[in-house]
């Protein structure tokens, strides 16, 4: 990615494919697993993998991944219930970023 593309932030095709490396590494989720997620997958309550310890890895990895900054009051159980709630998430900050 060059300078002025990091400048005009990521696709939201970009954001899809980061976030899902993302499941896989901070989760170690199976990749074709991954893969068939759509905006109703759940997550949180839905995968074993993504417990309460495992979220502050998924969102840490989510900040340096993405180029993002995550607060404490963006963090509520909505944007981890599903994988599209996640996704909107990821994109919303990768825009303000």
């Amino acid at each position: 990615m060059t300078v002025d593309q990091h400048h005009l932030g990521a696709s939201r095709t970009e954001i899809d494919a980061r976030l899902r490396s993302i499941l896989v590494d901070a989760l170690g989720l199976d990749p074709d697993r991954v893969a068939t997620f759509d905006n109703d997958t759940g997550l949180f309550g839905h995968l074993p993998e993504l417990d309460s310890m495992a979220v502050a890895g998924l969102l840490t990895e989510m900040e340096d991944q993405l180029d993002i900054v995550i607060d404490d009051e963006d963090v509520d159980g909505e944007m981890l219930e599903t994988y599209g709630g996640l996704l909107a998430f990821a994109e919303v900050k990768a825009a303000s970023a």
